[in-house]
């Protein structure tokens, strides 16, 4: 079939099943855009900027596991796309963001609108390309895509010039891909699987190290089944969050910086950590030559170079977590869980101690307050994306998490302004879903102009934010660590967040009591509209336990409640 590169790009998409695109158009990009007015297999989605272009397309990803698209032209449209392909990156989510870029031969005269896009996203992508030609247009396009979903998964930019989208040449869409030098390892080594098994058996002290790796595999039934077979208590990371479930009496909870006392203590004292799909990030291991000193390690990753990049490892295995745990749960059967009961009750007597906790008050709105009351109110029927920030923390520790994939949020790069935009995409891709975004009243300003798109494209996303007035999470570590100089971090000068909302077509809420906010909760989702629901919190409450930066992983600062019962007992 003859047709032009622009042709190839909407044709490309439509063979993938690709649903939704988020998008920018711009002069090196506006070929394609023509050709997507004329089609009708996917819909095209017009953010207000190309930084929540690909956010949008990051959190369409994350709730369904497909491959999310986005769309910039070239130079600052480019540019101002990168923070997102670096967040996907750190994440490891499923994109495709396709770029235009000035005629070949322009490239290298510093022509209008001209960025060395391949050069830029080097680090922050899984691959890239530059297409030079319109005969590999269509090779390339497939290799995207796949590559995009195979092995770890991650953001891959195709940079189009602009004169091949008006060329015109022969589709013929590739079946398969063929790459030599990449050939990921999926399936593990049945020697290294019986050896992890062995030293299962053996342990005392074994623990589920569970990380966002299982929600990208789907892996998050065999984890499951492998907890409740061995009865092994399981920690969380951030990206975690929902795969044991949060009923699970096996899950001790999150572990890491804002982790809370019990698994911080598991991962201290265990004496074999099963770490599944999880990278050994600093917020986890805190100080490295503390971290788990009496333990054993089986890591499971798809990633080669994530085993043993920063912690020593007994037992390597390089492949994909759900098909390795396939191989080892049979292998489990003649275990028996009353081995690790001593265990278990030591960790319980830890929650005991210190659990997950704050102190409550009948005079102002705390934000751990806020979260556990969405969690009573929407549970698992929502989604939740957040931004970054002490929210975020609130959110990941007290919200009860039931399910993968219900939980949206920057993890490695930690990008403020992500929240809203991924949420517009979470909301697209699962329209049955109440999506709320937990943000605070720094990050929503970062992508506030998503409001329009979310209002035009008839996209209810609920934002709670938890409003203190503050940058929080800087303001918090300036408090315990820069003896209270807080150096532009005081935000009391704020739009009028109902008048905002209201002028982009939502609707807003100002909640300064709890029943304020439980009324204010119904009536969003009654209204089915993109709101801002604005709740006045604390100004100074902290993110509690929290690990110092640099510090082990078993010196937590702990909530004050929690630091009055210990002086007692």
């Amino acid at each position: 079939m003859q047709m032009s590169g622009a042709q190839m790009v909407c044709e490309a998409i439509i063979a993938e099943g690709v649903k939704t695109v988020f998008g920018y158009p711009g002069g090196a990009i506006m070929h394609v855009y023509d050709e997507i007015y004329k089609q009708k297999s996917f819909e095209h989605i017009l953010t207000r900027h190309e930084q929540a272009a690909v956010h949008a397309a990051d959190g369409y990803a994350r709730a369904t596991g497909e491959v999310g698209v986005a769309m910039v032209t070239s130079g600052p449209g480019f540019t101002n796309a990168v923070t997102g392909l670096a967040t996907a990156y750190m994440d490891s989510i499923p994109l495709v963001v396709i770029s235009g870029q000035v005629p070949l031969s322009l490239i290298g005269t510093d022509g209008f609108q001209e960025i060395d896009a391949v050069g830029i996203s080097r680090p922050c992508t899984k691959h890239n390309f530059l297409v030079r030609s319109i005969e590999e247009l269509p090779r390339i396009l497939k290799e995207a895509f796949y590559l995009a979903r195979s092995g770890r998964p991650g953001p891959i930019l195709v940079d189009i010039p602009k004169d091949i989208t008006v060329e015109t040449g022969t589709f013929k869409y590739p079946d398969r891909v063929h790459i030599p030098t990449y050939k990921p390892t999926y399936k593990g080594n049945n020697r290294q699987i019986e050896k992890a098994a062995e030293a299962i058996k053996k342990a005392k002290k074994p623990l589920l190290y569970v990380g966002g790796g299982v929600v990208l595999s789907d892996a998050y039934k065999e984890v499951r089944a492998l907890a409740e077979k061995t009865q092994i208590p399981a920690v969380e990371t951030l990206m975690a969050r929902g795969v044991m479930g949060a009923k699970n009496p096996l899950l001790l909870g999150m572990v890491g910086m804002h982790g809370n006392y019990a698994s911080n203590m598991a991962m201290s004292e265990t004496d074999l950590i099963i770490a599944l799909g999880a990278r050994f990030d600093d917020r986890v291991t805190g100080k490295l030559s503390e971290f788990a000193k009496y333990a054993d390690i089986i890591h499971v990753d798809i990633d080669p170079a994530n085993i043993a990049k920063l912690v020593d490892v007994d037992y390597p295995i390089v492949g994909d977590v759900k098909r390795v745990l396939e191989k080892l749960l049979p292998m489990m059967d003649d275990v028996n869980p009353d081995r690790y009961r001593a265990w278990r009750e030591i960790l319980k007597r830890y929650d005991e101690l210190h659990p997950q906790s704050y102190v409550d008050s009948d005079t102002e709105i705390k934000p751990q307050w806020v979260i556990e009351r969405l969690g009573e109110l929407v549970g698992e029927e929502a989604i939740i994306t957040s931004d970054v920030g002490q929210h975020q923390m609130w959110a990941a520790q007290h919200y009860p998490f039931d399910r993968p994939r219900q939980w949206i949020n920057s993890g490695g790069l930690g990008t403020m302004g992500f929240g809203f935009p991924a949420a517009i995409g979470a909301k697209r891709a699962r329209p049955d879903k109440t999506v709320i975004n937990i943000t605070g009243d720094g990050s929503i300003l970062m992508n506030v102009q998503e409001l329009v798109t979310a209002a035009e494209y008839d996209t209810p996303v609920i934002n709670v934010i938890l409003n203190n007035r503050f940058l929080g999470m800087v303001r918090q570590w300036q408090t315990f660590f820069y003896e209270k100089r807080y150096s532009e971090t005081d935000l009391s000068f704020q739009p009028d967040w109902k008048g905002l909302v209201e002028a982009c077509g939502g609707i807003g809420y100002n909640v300064t009591t709890k029943a304020e906010f439980d009324e204010a909760l119904k009536d969003a989702i009654e209204k089915n509209k993109v709101c801002f629901i604005n709740v006045a919190v604390s100004r100074f409450e902290n993110v509690l336990p929290m690990v110092p930066a640099g510090g082990a992983l078993f010196n937590m600062m702990l909530p004050p409640k929690i630091e009055n019962d210990k002086e007692e007992r």
